[in-house]
């Protein structure tokens, strides 16, 4: 793929060109996340997490509710 650029709003938002979208499959309501090196970035798309399974083992993620980790 070409260089693709887009330029930022004066509110500091920018779209992402039509071509970067479907080069990573990012669509309406997708995220993606910034990783920021010295003078440049990679754009990534966020996986969707299946809020009915997060839910569903919710209870068994007991380790992190007590505060013993707190005192190392």
């Amino acid at each position: 793929m070409k260089i693709v650029t887009s330029k930022i709003t004066s509110k500091g938002q920018v779209t992402v060109p039509k071509r970067v979208r479907e080069s990573l499959g990012i669509k309406i309501g997708d995220s993606i996340a910034y990783e920021v090196h010295e003078d440049s970035a990679v754009i990534r798309r966020i996986p969707k997490i299946d809020v009915e399974w997060a839910k569903s083992i919710e209870n068994t993620l007991t380790e992190w509710v007590d505060g013993l980790d707190d005192e190392l």
